[in-house]
């Protein structure tokens, strides 16, 4: 287990204590820092039954189905960064269950909710989010793909792509332009199970750490009335506050790998002998440890702070998700790039754990919003605050 004093916050309640722990003791015994296996799909179908049986996806969705009234960020960054810190294919797999049906949770009916979060929470559904395409990454709100009303539901066509859990989803949550307005007030959400006529796989993509990611076409794809998430036009205000939640967890994310990488290079360093002496007496090596524990600590405060504001301040935490996303997914960068560089040529063998992680941490700098979108929203937050006063 890493070291796990920042459980005695202030930020954390003693559910919270008993989560990591408990969590952690689930990972051992399930012995989850196993190597990948050879099929993807079935791996991750795999992980989504084990966590759903542990318990652990109850965490994903609102009571009844899940363990609290609302979802609880600290929560979710606490199992976010355990899982990543143990099996980052295991991390991912969470995460989806939680942001692929996150606006159902948020702005669904009663009968939506009733439908999608049962089977969420006990492993039995996959979930998945639709936003991104090829032409608008992170310009979400210039997506081209379009919802018209077609008899008594919809119609959908054009393309996601990058999709996370593409291919192996049950359903997908979509964000489609329903004109009522431009750019970002004229988008509505969907739920769209797999299986809907017009959906189809247009193309599963390879990623440097494999996770199952896809191109979706939708082609005439017709829905019903029902499947509409909330309010028409009310769409993009509801994917931003969904990744308002979410994004703080990446972070979580980032710092679990973090946190696994300054383990590997504490135990390489103490254990190796290099010019008559432990690697860790070399005072650059002691120095490089240090950094690497103070980036952890610094990145922990602001994931659990953000966590804090909007769990227990209930403010929406746009400025503080945005700083604990940024700062923790560069920091981890650094440290993994750091635990590497003490392994030596040992840490570019393919499958070594500092490896594995070099490749898992890259893309947590990319999606749900780029480090420099993050830091055009902080510049924002910080100047609207600044007109205020």
């Amino acid at each position: 287990m890493s070291e796990m004093s920042f459980l005695d916050w202030p930020f954390f309640g003693d559910h919270h204590r008993a989560l990591a722990r408990e969590l952690d003791a689930w990972c051992v015994a399930e012995k989850l820092a196993d190597a990948h296996g050879h099929d993807l799909d079935a791996e991750c179908r795999a992980l989504v039954s084990r966590l759903g049986q542990g318990g652990w996806l109850r965490y994903c969705v609102p009571a009844p189905w899940g363990i609290f009234e609302t979802l609880d960020v600290r929560a979710l960054s606490i199992i976010r960064e355990t899982l990543a810190r143990h099996n980052g294919l295991a991390d991912f797999v969470f995460a989806m269950q939680g942001l692929g049906s996150g606006t159902i949770s948020l702005f669904g009916s009663d009968a939506q909710k009733a439908k999608y979060l049962p089977g969420v929470a006990d492993g039995s559904r996959i979930a998945a989010f639709a936003l991104t395409e090829l032409a608008s990454g992170s310009d979400a709100a210039a997506m081209t793909t379009s919802a018209h009303r077609s008899g008594n539901g919809w119609s959908i066509n054009g393309a996601k792509t990058y999709i996370s859990n593409g291919g192996i989803a049950d359903h997908y949550v979509l964000f489609a332009r329903t004109g009522e307005a431009p750019g970002a007030k004229g988008v509505s959400a969907f739920v769209v199970d797999a299986d809907t006529p017009g959906l189809s796989i247009a193309e599963r993509i390879d990623v440097i750490a494999p996770h199952p990611l896809a191109t979706l076409k939708f082609d005439d794809a017709r829905l019903p009335a029902d499947a509409l998430l909330g309010e028409t036009g009310r769409g993009f205000a509801a994917a931003m506050a969904t990744l308002d939640i979410f994004r703080t967890t990446v972070g979580a994310a980032a710092l679990g790998f973090a946190r696994r990488a300054l383990d590997e290079a504490t135990t390489r360093a103490t254990s190796r002998v290099l010019f008559g002496q432990p690697l860790v007496k070399n005072a650059v090596v002691e120095s490089q440890l240090g950094e690497m524990a103070l980036g952890i600590d610094a990145a922990a405060l602001l994931i659990y702070r953000a966590g804090w504001v909007r769990d227990v301040q209930g403010r929406r935490p746009t400025r503080e998700a945005a700083m604990a996303k940024l700062f923790a997914t560069e920091t981890a960068q650094k440290i993994i790039d750091t635990a590497v560089q003490i392994h030596g040529g040992l840490g570019v063998v393919s499958g070594v754990p500092v490896e594995v992680l070099y490749r898992e941490v890259r893309a947590l700098r990319i999606y749900e919003g780029a480090s420099e979108v993050q830091r055009m929203i902080i510049a924002r937050e910080h100047l609207k605050a600044a007109a205020a006063a």
